[in-house]
């Protein structure tokens, strides 16, 4: 490993060339006012520069004075990811990388104050000065709310409002559709609260699920793929009243979403055209979409079902296949609500039986809300797709 370290030092030696835009010289090394020591021998002053707040990869070789190695990314084949100047790296890189650009190598020469000071770390010894070798992989800059300026801003119900930043194609965002969005959000004064952007990482969500704020599901409905909009929320359609940390108690809020991903989502279609109702003494009615010779289901058996759940009006609350998992419970133990639950009773392994079940035997007067008006009706298309008996469970 010694010997690596020794050719790649070579290396940094070997020539000596001025480039331009700023004036940095390729094998020269630089000393900083912290004692920080770089030597840049592979130079791209016209690509992205590192500076505190960007996301950036970095491949390393990390050596003691004596050039013995005690850790390198290539080992693992993988470089290491983090926000410059955040604390998550020693002072001498949150120092040293900001003096780089994307696709740089370099030579760190750190003293120990701005390196591991007094403490020992693992092959590390106390008050070590410590020498990287580093190559910028890639540089992320933080995003930045968008520019707006000239561009129509559409108005909608209960004050909600967007602008189309850019457009997109295709078909636009209906309820029920599973998405997968990039985001920045901003109080009004721009302050960002939080962004995917930064962690790199897209939000999915289906929407009229009721599982984003209302001005999500309301100012997302008509975006086609690609498509950029700003979306102006009211507290009333975001965190309220109360808020939700680290949003303040009526904070109308600002989000910058990208659609990167529009998938419309296809239910299995329960046969009940032309079947019997049958009506329980509860009031809970079933129609049998697929029978079977399957096991008929007895009190305290664990079953595993597929399932859709509707208003009356059609409208899917939620759904075993958008998570694409099956639900698993104990039956006559108050997991799942009365009219489910008594109706499991009627099933055999394999059989998908719509039920229709009044609002006692469902949420009851109050309801759930968002997702669950008061004395609402609710419709359940089940798929028994297993069961252990009882006395297998206990």
């Amino acid at each position: 490993m010694n010997k690596v370290l020794s050719l790649v030092l070579l290396i940094v030696l070997a020539s000596c060339s001025i480039l331009k835009n700023d004036g940095i010289k390729e094998n020269n090394e630089y000393t900083t006012d912290s004692g920080l020591k770089y030597t840049i021998y592979k130079h791209n002053s016209n690509s992205l520069k590192v500076d505190s707040g960007d996301m950036v990869s970095v491949h390393y070789i990390g050596s003691l004075e004596d050039s013995t190695i005690f850790d390198s990314s290539y080992d693992r084949n993988q470089p290491i990811t983090f926000k410059v100047g955040t604390g998550r790296v020693i002072k001498g890189w949150d120092e040293g990388l900001t003096y780089l650009y994307k696709g740089d190598s370099a030579v760190l020469v750190i003293p120990s104050d701005i390196a591991y000071g007094a403490r020992s770390m693992g092959k590390i010894p106390a008050n070590a000065n410590l020498r990287f070798i580093v190559k910028i992989v890639d540089v992320q800059k933080p995003i930045k709310p968008w520019n707006v300026e000239g561009k129509k801003r559409i108005y909608l119900e209960d004050s909600l409002s967007y602008v189309i930043v850019e457009k997109g194609e295709g078909n636009g965002v209906e309820n029920g559709d599973k998405i997968s969005m990039q985001y920045s959000g901003y109080f009004t004064d721009f302050k960002k609260f939080d962004s995917s952007y930064d962690r790199d990482n897209s939000f999915d969500v289906i929407i009229g699920r009721h599982r984003v704020i209302k001005g999500w599901d309301k100012g997302i409905l008509g975006m086609k793929l690609g498509e950029k909009r700003r979306l102006y929320i009211p507290y009333q359609l975001a965190y309220g009243e109360k808020g939700h940390s680290p949003i303040p108690a009526k904070a109308d809020l600002i989000f910058d979403v990208e659609l990167v991903k529009l998938q419309k989502v296809d239910y299995p279609i329960f046969d009940v055209l032309g079947k019997d109702t049958v009506v329980m003494d509860n009031g809970v009615k079933y129609i049998i979409a697929k029978k079977t010779d399957g096991k008929q289901v007895m009190p305290h058996d664990v079953v595993s079902i597929e399932y859709i759940g509707k208003l009356t009006n059609n409208e899917v609350f939620d759904a075993s296949f958008d998570r694409g998992d099956s639900l698993t419970f104990e039956v006559s133990a108050n997991k799942v609500i009365k009219g489910l639950d008594s109706g499991m009773l009627e099933m055999k392994i394999g059989e998908e039986y719509r039920f229709i079940i009044p609002y006692e035997l469902a949420y009851g007067e109050e309801g759930r809300e968002p997702v669950i008006p008061a004395k609402s009706t609710l419709i359940f298309d089940v798929r028994l797709c297993s069961k252990e008996d009882a006395n297998i469970s206990e």
